[in-house]
């Protein structure tokens, strides 16, 4: 699943209009998981200029590589971040690993070649699924549409829910962005 459409699912299930620290730890949760590969990615192309074709066909699947996904994507770890939050009584907290557990939800099916070792460290086992939220040789069109529908229906509830002019900015340009990927090859071409 696209990043921004996990925010919105994030935010849909966990965010408070009126708690700003519950509702900013529902955002810091649903992108923790794909938090290091954007600045690892990031550092590589553009403070290193490695080309993107090395960075997301050889970086994304080395070893050092996969291993800081293993941990950020690890439903053991996130369980210990809810268990934290529980002992503490911080519900942002709880919130947070809360909403990393269901980004990690949503990813695991979705990824066929390109999947977490989400059971770290007990094992480094990666489920292989025969649906991808983006490649088209694995239903990738029709999970990405399906994925657009999804967060344009929870901008819209997200849209109803907040009432501040800043939340709406912020949820109407997560939306945007999360069904970019399927818009995109119907308005350029």
């Amino acid at each position: 699943m696209n990043t921004p459409t996990h925010l919105i699912v994030g935010l849909a299930a966990f965010a408070r209009p009126n708690s700003r620290y519950v509702t900013a730890a529902a955002v810091a949760g649903s992108l923790a998981p794909d938090l290091s590969l954007y600045v690892m990615a990031s550092w590589a192309l553009f403070v290193q200029g490695i080309p993107a074709g090395i960075v997301f066909g050889d970086l994304y699947f080395s070893d050092s590589w996969q291993f800081v996904f293993s941990i950020d994507n690890s439903f053991f770890a996130w369980f210990l971040v809810i268990l934290a939050g529980f002992w503490w009584r911080l519900d942002w907290l709880l919130v947070a690993g809360a909403a990393a557990i269901l980004h990690l939800l949503l990813d695991f099916p979705l990824h066929h070649d390109d999947g977490r070792a989400h059971f770290w460290p007990f094992t480094d086992w990666i489920f292989r699924s025969p649906v991808s939220y983006w490649d088209p040789a694995h239903y990738g069109r029709l999970v990405g549409g399906l994925e657009s529908l999804l967060c344009l229906a929870l901008t819209v509830i997200l849209l109803i829910r907040f009432k501040s002019k800043s939340s709406k900015a912020l949820i109407v340009l997560l939306g945007l962005t999360g069904v970019f990927p399927v818009l995109a090859p119907v308005i350029f071409g």
